[in-house]
């Protein structure tokens, strides 16, 4: 590790770290460059702990000792700014102190991540980073073995979605899934039953599909307002609800996750 103090916004070196409330240009530029960025060192342990590579950090003086602690033994360059300049080049304020542009791992193939899982969580077309984050994190906080997501999906390794995920994203093994319906012969192979979350006036109760689960089950959520699409529901064995009261007649997608694992990882009594 090498400290470089930089003080001009418009510094070259801080090429990684510009623009970074820009989506559309970011969704475009991090996979490109084949980089992406952990925000707090809390996350960016948890990357280095995953084994990914850091390109490069941007850190605010107060924190450089808390990041040297990381970064002792590497020989990554440490970019020390003020305020000021952080926040210029980014676009927002950079309160939690430190960023760092890591290179991107490749992604494992769907046919090896599912050979060894039993309980995986699907993500179609679910566009919010936000919530992709927090589907995430519940994904991990749940036990489950896995997360698949479709080309569409926000991408999980982005800003906000890490930040949101508290660096799960780093823990639970995730990949891209084909279009429908390839991405079902792949379940197939692997053995899985398909329960989409959705509402459907023929759908099984969440307790009682989680009473006698399929010792493999790849649980499909969809989009806020959207839902899952046709070629989702048309690929699932089972349509799942979760029972509501209150007049509401559904969770935030992440909070469906969340409940939807724990069901399965704890059914009723007489359930296996």
């Amino acid at each position: 590790m090498h400290l470089e103090e930089i003080t001009d916004a418009d510094d070259t070196r801080l090429h990684d770290y510009r623009d970074l409330t820009d989506v559309a240009l970011r969704r475009m530029s991090e996979p490109a460059e084949g980089l992406y960025i952990a925000e707090s060192a809390k996350v960016i342990a948890r990357a280095l702990a995953a084994g990914h590579r850091p390109r490069s950090v941007l850190v605010q003086r107060k924190w450089v000792d808390e990041v040297s602690a990381l970064l002792a033994h590497t020989d990554t360059p440490v970019y020390v700014v003020p305020a000021e300049v952080a926040e210029s080049v980014t676009g927002y304020s950079v309160h939690r102190g430190a960023l760092a542009a890591m290179h991107r791992p490749e992604l494992p193939d769907v046919a090896g991540l599912l050979r060894d899982a039993r309980t995986v969580l699907v993500l179609e077309d679910i566009v919010d980073h936000t919530n992709v984050g927090a589907a995430i994190r519940a994904a991990a906080g749940m036990g489950a073995d896995a997360v698949l997501v479709t080309e569409r999906c926000a991408d999980p390794l982005y800003r906000r979605s890490v930040r949101v995920s508290m660096g799960t994203v780093f823990q639970v093994p995730w990949t891209r899934l084909p279009a429908w319906p390839e991405a079902r012969h792949l379940f197939d192979e692997a053995g899985f039953h398909l329960a989409a979350l959705a509402l459907a006036h023929d759908a099984v109760a969440l307790e009682s599909f989680a009473a006698s689960r399929p010792e493999r089950v790849a649980l499909l959520l969809g989009a806020e307002g959207d839902g899952l699409s046709r070629g989702a529901l048309r690929a699932a064995d089972t349509v799942v609800t979760i029972p509501m009261s209150g007049g509401v007649d559904s969770l935030n997608v992440a909070s469906a996750g969340a409940v939807a694992l724990w069901a399965l990882a704890h059914p009723p009594a007489g359930g296996v």
